[in-house]
């Protein structure tokens, strides 16, 4: 490129940024540095950018959506946690894939992730990237006992058996993670209540956990009588996850500046028990849950203010999504009490495949790259960041991974007016026996009732209840842009919808993939 055409680019920059307009930044060859924030259980409606009604404070999240990209079509590959998150780290549905519908509790496993899979840190590492995870695993682990035999049984009694002294197998370190800090499975839920640091528990339990001094109220159900660490304060979790993310990124910035990063935050917020950090307490006017969400949005805040100190938010890609939809107790007490919907204006909510279960928020900031203030109406999934990964990199994704996953890449810079998506494939609580397809507007639901919640037997769900207008359909056909509540099903009046969309199901289970193979030349 010659001079005058150098100084006619800039000058042509400066002129757009002047007038207000957004200029794409020149290509560069610098890898972008990745941050990955996971919430548990946030849903759609829980979010002031998603809902106008929303009755909690979101800002932080709220800022990003101005800065960025807000995705109103974004899924979770399941409709609860384990399987979504085995899906998003290696970009093919969790149901391909022997016990990929479980939901792994205390010391469950072993992991689901296969030891040769290739995976999204294991992809990036290979690229130069030094990878972190912190927070919630929840994919599978094998802990052993004194004689060394695995343990994979997720109740209290195998949490007793735990050999401390022996490393932990399966975990993050063994998928592609250079380092680790956070727990086996829900953080303030499951049997074991202690941080592993890599791959050790360096603060084994000392005890069974003392309830008679956590909060009481309708929000801290989900928490299990299981053995306790000295040093793990269920009240704080989500600051000790947030310190750690932290003082991973100063250390290197401090130690490797010139390597990019990959760093997955996946929090305990907004999981039940609703149990945010005392300095949130009563933070806002729609209870402790609301209090809880409220504490996410600060941890979202505090991470990019941290990149923005070191000098690291001009090249990194910033996304904020969730696993599935708000669970039931949540959006039951929070519209009767607070009068916020979390699942808002979805049918459904966690476990079910209907819209409310799986559609999530989405926010997607990329200085220089994604337009700020951007909206992206395509369907996508979280299955897609592993390709979308590949693409900004230019890396080739072999035929035996990523096998669900498509590019978000085209759509991020605004280059493409339709979903990069053939269709999408949804795993409902029951894994194979309950699948969903979506292809454009239709969506249909190759099984009857919600695929996950009983909304004849549940207290918490009977009043939501909708009856099925094709009781006598084997499935669920219905209309997303004429009917995005999901109130009437459409099977029996276009038959020949549900058998393309059966077909082309089946054609996926047969081949295990949703991308084609590439092409061999």
């Amino acid at each position: 490129m010659n001079t005058e055409s150098i100084h006619f680019k800039l000058l042509f920059s400066v002129l757009m940024v002047c007038l207000g307009g957004y200029v794409p930044a020149a290509e560069s060859s610098k890898k972008p540095n990745i941050l990955l924030i996971l919430a548990d259980d946030l849903g759609y409606g829980d979010v002031g950018c998603y809902n106008p009604e929303s009755r909690i404070p979101t800002p932080n999240m709220d800022r990003l959506a101005k800065e960025g990209m807000r995705f109103t079509d974004a899924h979770s590959p399941c409709t609860v946690c384990t399987p979504t998150r085995y899906s998003l780290l290696t970009g093919q549905l969790a149901f391909r894939v022997p016990n990929g519908g479980r939901v792994f509790s205390g010391v469950g496993g072993p992991s689901l992730i296969a030891p040769n899979k290739l995976t999204l840190p294991k992809m990036l590492r290979e690229q130069g990237y030094s990878t972190f995870c912190v927070g919630k695993w929840h994919i599978g682990l094998t802990f052993r006992d004194k004689q060394g035999d695995p343990i994979h049984k997720g109740d209290v009694e195998s949490v007793e058996l735990i050999d401390y002294s022996r490393r932990i197998e399966g975990g993050p370190l063994d998928c592609g993670f250079d380092r680790f800090f956070g727990t086996a499975c829900c953080p303030t839920t499951d049997w074991l209540y202690a941080y592993i640091d890599g791959d050790r528990i360096p603060v084994p339990p000392t005890g069974l956990l003392n309830k008679s001094k956590l909060p009481k109220h309708p929000y801290a159900n989900d928490n299990r009588p299981g053995f306790h660490a000295p040093d793990f304060d269920l009240e704080e979790v989500d600051l000790k996850f947030l310190e750690k993310s932290q003082s991973f990124l100063k250390q290197h910035v401090k130690e490797t500046p010139d390597r990019p990063f990959l760093l997955f935050h996946a929090t305990q917020a907004v999981h039940l028990p609703s149990f945010p950090g005392k300095e949130f307490q009563g933070k806002t006017q729609s209870g402790p849950h609301g209090d809880f969400i409220f504490e996410f949005d600060h941890i979202v805040g505090e991470l990019t203010k941290t990149l923005r100190e070191l000098g690291l938010e001009d090249n990194t890609l910033v996304i904020v999504t969730s696993d599935n939809g708000p669970e039931v107790p949540t959006v039951y007490h929070m519209r009767k009490d607070h009068q916020h919907d979390g699942a808002r204006p979805w049918r459904g909510v966690k476990r079910d495949n209907w819209e409310g279960g799986h559609r999530v928020p989405f926010l997607v900031r990329w200085p220089g790259k994604v337009a700020p203030g951007s909206t992206c109406a395509h369907v996508t999934s979280l299955c897609d960041i592993m390709m979308t990964s590949a693409d900004i990199l230019q890396v080739k994704i072999p035929d035996d991974a990523g096998e669900d996953s498509f590019s978000m890449l085209p759509m991020l810079l605004g280059s493409e007016n339709q979903s990069i998506r053939p269709y999408l494939i949804q795993q409902a609580f029951t894994g194979t026996k309950d699948l969903a397809i979506r292809r454009d507007k239709w969506k249909y639901l190759a099984h009857k009732g919600s695929g996950g919640n009983n909304y004849a037997t549940n207290p918490d769900l009977k009043e939501f209840a909708l009856p099925d207008t094709a009781p006598t359909a084997k499935g669920q056909l219905f209309d997303l842009e004429n009917d995005p509540g999901e109130t009437e099903n459409l099977a029996l009046i276009h038959p020949d919808i549900v058998s393309e969309l059966e077909m082309l199901l089946k054609q996926s289970l047969e081949s295990g993939r949703s991308r084609a193979r590439a092409q061999i030349e």
